[in-house]
């Protein structure tokens, strides 16, 4: 079932949405160059030099270039950020608003002091409204088909990017990734939805953003103090993130949306132990940060949700992807004060355990329990909860089935989980097994 957005048929309305707002990014990007007096200057200059900078479609430069603010507006662009361009031109915001209903500045000034345009005969026609809400049936939709949950050490990164995986002390590490590559090769997605903590590469503390979508196309690789990875560049999907945002949205999760930051050791670890060293990853990511340095962080309760909700947002999509959403961080470690090196063995695999068998349960375990039992960075662990509750058994849709489960101490400062559960529909009578 997709998503309502008859809002759109309102006639003589463009609603910037999420899917708007991908389409016009670079379009809104440059009516923010405007607001530097050097800039208003080089663009009013040689206006078409200076969008020729920009990664304009050659339909957005047009519509500037012929003043045509409707056609802006279809190419993404957003009334707020048009009028710093329409103010560099020296066009005052009535003229603007005139332009786009075919009167002169004079004429939509009388309209207005005559109390404005009146609803009537601007609604939704009937018939036309009818029609939108009228059954459709779907080529098909995505589906999510599996959730990975792993931890996403940067010493690992370092490791692989450096040739010692086969070192004694790496070995058992990368050993118990063996499956999992050979499993993701059976199985690739066409897109990974992969929830992740940024680590100061992205977000300082100028910027603390609870949830944060990736909606861009591309995602550069950070540098993390020691140089980007020589990993390749994260290729996103901006249509099914901005559906994604629309529905989490409509579920009342408050989403930040990023079409552009670097993505660091969160993401790319977990992409490289799954897919192992490649020229490009061979599907596309969209990445969901969580904010897990600065408390209040968000609970499992309310990560356990958000999963939830995530599934049904992507059920929605009516294009037949196979999405994997991938849960990282953990599991138990401590990397300040005194507690520094702290491990447990006990409490992690009981995570574990927890996690297949008792997810709903697990998301109620506390903060505290979480600092206390698996250090201040042990938190990370409540992103595994929005990939849990992402899988079907969680609502009843259908089952699971574990593929792969490992742990082992220490990679670096770090414990390591890792652990591989497939979505069983209803009709394949789900089971879950170890």
């Amino acid at each position: 079932m997709t998503l309502d957005k008859t809002y759109r048929l309102v006639p003589g309305t463009t609603v910037f949405d999420s899917e708007q707002s991908a389409k016009g990014y670079h379009l809104n990007q440059f009516c923010m160059s405007l607001m530097t007096a050097e800039n208003r200057a080089a663009y009013l200059a040689d206006e078409r030099a200076y969008l020729d900078a920009w990664p304009l479609r050659e339909e957005q430069k047009r519509a500037l270039l012929d003043r045509d603010l409707n056609a802006a507006m279809r190419e993404g662009g957003n009334i707020y950020f048009l009028a710093k361009w329409g103010a560099t031109l020296g066009f005052s915001f009535q003229q603007m608003a005139g332009s786009m209903t075919g009167m002169t500045e004079e004429e939509y000034r009388a309209m207005m002091a005559g109390g404005g345009r009146p609803v009537e005969g601007n609604r939704i026609d009937h018939a036309v409204l009818e029609a939108a809400h009228a059954p459709k049936t779907p080529a098909g939709h995505a589906a999510v088909t599996a959730a990975v949950f792993t931890s996403h050490v940067p010493a690992i990164g370092a490791a692989m990017d450096h040739d010692k995986t086969h070192e004694p002390y790496w070995r058992p590490v990368f050993e118990g990734y063996e499956y999992s590559r050979a499993w993701e090769r059976e199985n690739v997605p066409d897109v990974v939805f992969l929830v992740y903590n940024d680590h100061a590469s992205a977000f300082d503390q100028s910027l603390v953003p609870t949830f944060v979508l990736g909606t861009g196309a591309s995602y550069p690789v950070a540098d993390e103090g020691y140089g980007p990875r020589p990993v390749p560049a994260v290729e996103g999907d901006p249509d099914l993130a901005a559906h994604i945002a629309h529905s989490l949205i409509r579920d009342d999760f408050d989403l930040t949306l990023a079409h552009e930051m670097p993505v660091d050791h969160g993401l790319t670890v977990p992409l490289s132990l799954m897919f192992g060293d490649v020229g490009a990853w061979p599907c596309k990511v969209i990445p969901f940060h969580v904010n897990v340095v600065q408390y209040p962080v968000p609970s499992g309760a309310r990560c356990f949700r958000l999963g939830r909700a995530l599934r049904r947002a992507i059920e929605s999509y009516d294009r037949p992807l196979k999405v994997q959403v991938w849960g990282t961080g953990g599991m138990s470690h401590q990397l300040q004060g005194p507690r520094a090196g702290l491990i447990n063995r006990e409490w992690d695999n009981a995570f574990l355990d927890r996690l297949v068998e008792d997810p709903a349960g697990l998301a109620g375990v506390p903060h505290l329990e979480y600092v206390e039992e698996a250090g201040s960075e042990g938190i990370e662990l409540v992103m595994w909860l929005i990939a849990r509750g992402a899988l079907g058994d969680v609502d009843g849709a259908g089952g699971i089935e574990v593929k792969h489960r490992f742990y082992h101490v220490p990679a670096s400062n770090t414990a390591v989980g890792h652990l591989i559960l497939e979505n069983r529909p209803r009709a394949e009578e789900p089971a879950v097994k170890e």
